[in-house]
């Protein structure tokens, strides 16, 4: 099993709200890896398979998130996470 981080700055300046931490939370869902997303890097994650933990973090347009992918091919599921999470913006 890898693991896989990466960061990136949300630029919708609403943030990570209901529909794209919806559609987020799918994709880890589908991804079969254990996900977490944390609104700064190097703070504790939450489980970002769940909807109100990606939503409970507040996060806004301007913030930085940190996601960790355990799992096979975690890299290229990172990667895919990441478009996921900037495709609206």
């Amino acid at each position: 099993m890898s693991t896989a981080t990466r960061t990136t700055t949300i630029t919708d300046p609403v943030g990570i709200h209901a529909r794209p931490a919806a559609e987020f939370s799918q994709a880890v869902a589908a991804s079969g890896c254990s996900v977490t997303i944390s609104k700064e890097p190097g703070t504790p994650g939450v489980n970002a398979s769940s909807i109100l933990s990606i939503m409970g973090l507040g996060v806004k347009g301007g913030d930085t998130v940190e996601i960790i992918v355990n799992g096979a091919d975690s890299d290229a599921v990172a990667d895919s996470l990441i478009a996921t999470l900037t495709k609206g913006e």
